[in-house]
């Protein structure tokens, strides 16, 4: 029988270099919050309990977990005496769980789930504590991981504890453990603060571990995974490292980027093959580009769905909620929220579409606008399959235009137009002969005379 798996996530630091009132671990990358990402990683390799240690600085911190994860995944460390110290405060969250434990950091976004798993089986099958390690370029501030002749680990040290020879080794410590729950916090429990720093160290595990007869297992992990973030400097160096991931695994996918560099994905942005990406465009959360659509330049898309061989833009925004069919055709300065276009629907130019039905193959002409909201509340307007909409048109919802209908251009429609008719809303033109001349020349006189 497979051993239970759990997840123990260090989430209560202070954060102070990143100067915000935002708790660090809710800063996001690729759209989702550091946090986020820690818990996913567990997730990822079967965690069945994940418990996010927060500190009592940062509320935000634990209501965020508890909103993902629920109230018991959630131990307060009431104040900071060492990361030993922040694993052990989730020691009652975990007191009936009987199996293997990972400790993660909600500030390391890119810790892969494949080296977790390899920790996990690594334990499945020798037992004792798998630590994951990576080779620096330069190591200076991480704990340097010193090795048995065996290859184990022997012991950690922590850079100001270490000495000359021990700071010249480039073996890193990662701080991602993995050990049976029990043992893990039976070895926490004997860790003193005896250091520089007067703090209970995690890494002191390990040296306790051998004592005690358990054994000690290295798992090697790339350096470019084991980024931390704890300023913004850093944070904007996760995001990079994250956008040029995505961009090389959407090619590589069938995705064309004319301008990798210039577009920009969030997390969770789905791209089929054979879409055309321009430059200098931006996803959000929640949207989904199907097979063969293209965006052109200069779009941003958040909350959306572009059904296949649709196109859009340039320099359109199509907001949450809309949801275009196939072939659609979204051009310059087009505006979408919420709005869902049947197949080969147009809306081609310098149009407002917000909270509407908009038929199949139906054309909305330029300076097309949706006038949806009161001041209190939103309505929604419908326009039939092959319907027509005049230039300039305010459509004031709620409303609906008929199949086959017409709009005349510049009218102002209030009332539901039947399918096939056409509605011509616009005050009756008039001309007032000579008005024309008569005022320029009086505008000329009074500059003349000035």
């Amino acid at each position: 029988m497979s051993r239970g798996r759990a997840a123990i996530i260090l989430a209560a630091g202070q954060g102070t270099r990143m100067k915000s009132s935002l708790p660090k671990v809710l800063h996001e990358v690729g759209g989702r919050a550091l946090l986020d990402w820690a818990t996913a990683t567990a997730s990822q390799v079967g965690a069945s309990r994940v418990v996010v240690v927060t500190g009592a600085h940062a509320p935000a911190v634990g209501e965020h977990a508890a909103k993902a994860l629920g109230a018991d995944a959630v131990a307060l460390q009431d104040f900071p005496l060492g990361t030993a110290h922040a694993v052990r405060a989730a020691e009652t969250a975990l007191r009936d769980f009987d199996g293997d434990v990972v400790i993660l950091y909600g500030d390391a976004p890119f810790i892969p789930a494949e080296r977790i798993e390899e920790m996990f089986q690594r334990r499945a099958k020798r037992g004792g504590i798998a630590i994951l390690g990576f080779e620096a370029r330069n190591p200076f501030g991480y704990g340097r991981l010193l090795l048995a002749s065996d290859g184990s680990v022997e012991r950690i040290v922590e850079e100001r504890e270490a000495t000359d020879a021990e700071r010249a080794v480039r073996l890193s410590n990662s701080g991602v453990y993995c050990a049976d729950a029990r043992v893990l916090f039976q070895l926490l429990s004997m860790v003193t603060k005896d250091n520089l720093k007067g703090e209970y160290y995690l890494t002191d595990i390990v040296a306790l571990g051998r004592s005690a007869g358990f054994k000690t297992h290295l798992v090697m992990g790339d350096e470019a995974d084991m980024l931390g973030v704890n300023s913004k400097v850093d944070l904007a160096a996760a995001e990079r490292t994250f956008q040029q991931r995505r961009r090389v695994e959407l090619m590589e996918a069938g995705v064309t980027l004319i301008d990798p560099d210039s577009v920009f994905f969030a997390h969770d942005t789905i791209v089929e093959p054979d879409v055309v990406i321009e430059p200098n465009v931006y996803f959000g959360k929640r949207v989904a580009i199907r097979r063969g659509a293209r965006i052109l330049a200069f779009c941003h898309i958040e909350g959306a769905e572009i059904g296949e061989g649709a196109s859009v833009g340039p320099s359109a925004r199509i907001r949450p909620g809309t949801k275009l069919g196939a072939g659609v055709k979204i051009g310059n300065f087009v505006e979408l929220k919420n709005a869902h276009f049947g197949e080969k629907a147009k809306a081609s130019h310098l149009t407002y579409v917000g909270d509407a039905d908009i038929g199949a193959r139906a054309n909305l002409g330029c300076g097309t606008i949706t006038c949806n909201y009161d001041g209190f509340d939103k309505y929604r307007t419908t326009i039939g399959d092959d319907a027509f909409i005049g230039s300039d048109t305010s459509l004031v919802a709620p409303v609906k235009v008929g199949a086959r209908a017409y709009t005349a251009s510049g009218s102002v429609i209030t009332k539901d137009v039947p399918d096939g008719a056409l509605a011509v809303a616009r005050g009756k033109q008039r001309e007032i002969e000579g008005w024309a001349d008569a005022f320029r020349a009086k505008k000329q006189k009074a500059k003349e005379t000035k």
